[in-house]
């Protein structure tokens, strides 16, 4: 195959085509000439299958050596169609067409990579009503998924190798009519100056990215779900694909993207916005609820009725410590069993963490370690937990709820509000590529367009 671009001028049509889609690397304009023979193509090597492409059109063109008979075959071809509307046209070759010009002739042959072994169920991100894809370990796959899922010419990838020891190559996604050019410029920026000896995974990328090592919140949304990489896509954001790892990496992100679930998309408004505030409760329940028992129990009873207050009290009858270590022990002991369940093998950490569960409320209630009022508290907290949708923040508040844990146990119900507004506070002084981080809504480029046109 010849790919001299001398000997053959791209037609007329075809500059256009191309100019229209983005100068992406999977975008590929291929002449080929044999025995005076000549021809081009133009397709997205992301989404085309390139063992069909051979012997569909590469090895009949050489076969044949003559311009007429393989525009005669290239006409018999069953899955030959005739050249649409530009828009058409476009989204086609988005989703796996190759466009072939010989003997003056345009057609669109589809050769589109189909039934990948390499693509995933989601086990991470799980939903009830969306998709079941996830990303495979497969660079050049997940591109496709996206691809196929996402038609826009101005959907941009951008592709190069990271300069640590493991040469890992990336793709960088965005939607070059709607990013942030200063934060695209930003991340660029970033890759180029990373100085790491080894980059192993798309979590490890991301850690080194944020430069945000020692910080507690996370300021990269790592992903494995490609509908949720379109809708951040959509939405100016910028998404990292590394290979071998089956997760992307959304930049820039705001807190209140963390509280935002796929399965949201597949229902009503209402229902939407219901599963939503049962979201934030949830995480407010997880945060905060284990420090304001310390802080009732301990310091404020009179806050609650005095039926309550005595039902509590009476329910710790014969407890032999505080109630901050009541709560601690147990809360630690939630913990052991939320990782075990991530370590154990699927077939059997349910029950497992189930019968740990119950054997361990039991005992503790009958030996008179802990109340039976706190046993519900930690449940709850412990299910609060499962209900936040992105596990990066699910870990962050884990481990602030014990550290409102000991601020109530220290300065009771003025602790606990002291603490929440530390974490705000530290929350205010962070930022993702420039972006604040308790902004109130993701703006990206089209819409700021819209604002400043107002």
């Amino acid at each position: 195959m010849t790919t001299d671009n001398s000997k053959q001028e791209m037609p007329i049509f075809m500059k256009t085509i191309t100019k229209i889609l983005p100068a992406s690397f999977d975008v590929l304009h291929v002449p080929i000439t044999f025995e005076g023979a000549q021809a081009q193509l133009l397709f997205l090597k992301t989404v085309v299958d390139g063992a069909t492409l051979q012997q569909t059109i590469i090895k009949p063109f050489y076969e044949l050596a003559d311009e007429h008979k393989f525009a005669a075959y290239i006409k018999g071809l069953p899955n030959r169609i005739d050249i649409p509307p530009t828009d058409d046209l476009i989204t086609m070759l988005t989703s796996g067409f190759v466009l072939i010009y010989v003997e003056d002739t345009y057609s669109l042959l589809e050769i589109r990579r189909l039934g990948n072994t390499q693509q995933n169920e989601t086990f991470v991100e799980t939903t009830i009503h969306g998709s079941q894809l996830a990303l495979s370990e497969d660079l050049e796959t997940n591109i496709s998924i996206i691809r196929q899922h996402y038609h826009q010419s101005s959907l941009y990838v951008e592709s190069m190798q990271l300069k640590d020891k493991s040469n890992m190559s990336i793709a960088i996604l965005y939607d070059e009519d709607l990013v942030n050019i200063d934060v695209l410029r930003r991340v660029k920026e970033r890759l180029d100056s990373l100085d790491e000896p080894l980059i192993q995974s798309s979590a490890d990328l991301a850690v080194r990215l944020t430069r945000r090592r020692f910080n507690l919140f996370p300021t990269s949304i790592i992903t494995e779900r490609p509908d949720r990489i379109i809708y951040n896509i959509t939405g100016g954001k910028i998404v990292i694909l590394a290979d071998n790892s089956p997760f992307g990496i959304v930049l820039p992100v705001i807190f209140f993207d963390y509280m935002v679930s796929m399965e949201e998309n597949y229902h009503t408004y209402f229902i939407s916005l219901y599963n939503t505030l049962l979201g934030w409760f949830g995480l407010m329940m997880c945060l905060v609820l284990p420090g304001l028992y310390v802080a009732i129990t301990a310091y404020s009873p009179e806050i609650l009725r005095t039926e309550l207050t005595l039902t509590i009290a009476g329910s710790r009858i014969g407890v032999p410590y505080p109630s901050f270590i009541e709560a601690i022990i147990m809360i630690l002991f939630v913990e052991l069993l939320t990782e075990a369940s991530v370590r154990l093998p699927k077939s059997i950490n349910a029950a497992a963490t189930t019968v740990g569960g119950l054997i361990l409320g039991t005992a503790a209630t009958e030996a008179s370690l802990a109340s039976n009022i706190l046993i519900m508290v930690v449940a709850i907290v412990a299910i609060s937990t499962f209900v936040i949708p992105i596990n990066e923040l699910s870990f962050v508040v884990r481990f602030l709820r014990l550290f409102l844990l000991v601020f109530t146990a220290l300065f009771g119900m003025v602790g606990l509000i002291s603490g929440m507004l530390l974490i705000i506070l530290h929350m205010t002084n962070l930022d993702s590529f420039g972006e604040p981080y308790l902004r109130i809504a993701w703006r990206s480029k089209r819409s700021e367009k819209k604002v400043n046109q107002e």
